[in-house]
């Protein structure tokens, strides 16, 4: 499998994980806000560069519930772009 699949496949993992927030009323909240900040982590990790710059701010903005943005899903919206509207091919390292 290439590894830019297998980076789709850890962006679905870590957007469903964004999204448990939703699944537990209260505990959700301070689940965010443990998250944020390390799924900006991982998606500046895993896309580097720009798109890795711009998609952890986006991710840490989204995933803290600043502006109700938190049931977008990041990391697979950064690897469409990267690799289907960019149609950025290089082999990138998986996390």
């Amino acid at each position: 499998m290439q590894k830019k699949y297998k980076l789709l496949i850890f962006s679905v993992i870590f957007d469903l994980v964004g999204m448990l927030s939703f699944v537990v009323p209260f505990i959700g909240e301070t689940f965010d806000i443990i998250w944020a900040p390390f799924s900006a982590f991982l998606i500046y990790k895993m896309f580097k560069g720009t798109e890795g710059k711009v998609s952890s701010i986006i991710s840490f903005v989204e995933e803290a519930g600043i502006l109700g943005t938190d049931f977008l899903p990041t990391f697979t919206l950064t690897w469409i772009y990267k690799f289907i509207l960019k149609k950025d091919n290089e082999e990138i390292k998986p996390l």
